[in-house]
């Protein structure tokens, strides 16, 4: 009687652990995982799970420029960021603007952008990466990725249009409000990093 106050009885808690213990995932030998369950995860599959930190500790191979990155942002950005990068408030369809807003944020009218709000390009590769398009996150390459953030950068004169960017110059890009954030003091936060 006591058993049943607290959730299920002894019968249906003996039943779940016979269920578990007759699937598949739990029979599997030992030497798939230290607990016998799953499969071993792969570098890149792992990769998939954590974010490119302002260092760029991660960051794909490829390059691309900003040439590159315009083809790709008419094609796949421009319906919901603009055509010139301005944004588009239409309702169901629009996103912000991604340039302009410099000093902005301070006031008491602040414009969110890549220029304004952004303190690493690093980040703003990650961003992309995982979030963008909006209709199919995740499904630019690696080289498309680098191309759309030149070319953000680039447009916000950032970023000189003929530079191309890569893993190694990504996280040397000093963005504009880079210092215009005031630092967590949580403790907590240093487990993180």
């Amino acid at each position: 009687m006591r058993e049943r106050e607290h959730g299920i009885g002894p019968t249906a808690a003996a039943l779940l652990v016979f269920a578990f213990l007759a699937t598949p995932a739990a029979s599997q030998t030992a030497a798939d995982t230290r607990l016998g369950v799953g499969k071993p995860v792969t570098e890149t599959e792992l990769g998939a799970y954590f974010s490119i930190p302002p260092s760029g500790r991660g960051l794909p191979p490829g390059h691309g420029s900003a040439r590159e990155g315009a083809m790709v942002f008419q094609e796949q950005c421009a319906a919901c960021h603009g055509d010139k990068l301005q944004g588009n408030m239409a309702p169901g369809i629009g996103a912000d603007r991604l340039i302009g807003g410099r000093g902005s944020l301070a006031t008491s009218n602040p414009i969110k952008t890549t220029e304004s709000y952004w303190p690493y390009a690093t980040t703003l590769f990650d961003y992309v990466k995982r979030a963008m398009p909006f209709n199919a996150p995740g499904s630019l390459t690696d080289d498309q990725v680098y191309a759309v953030v030149a070319y953000i950068l680039s447009e916000g004169n950032v970023i000189k249009s003929e530079e191309t960017l890569d893993a190694t110059s990504l996280p040397k890009v000093r963005m504009p409000n880079r210092d215009g954030f005031i630092p967590d003091p949580r403790p907590e936060l240093s487990l993180y990093r």
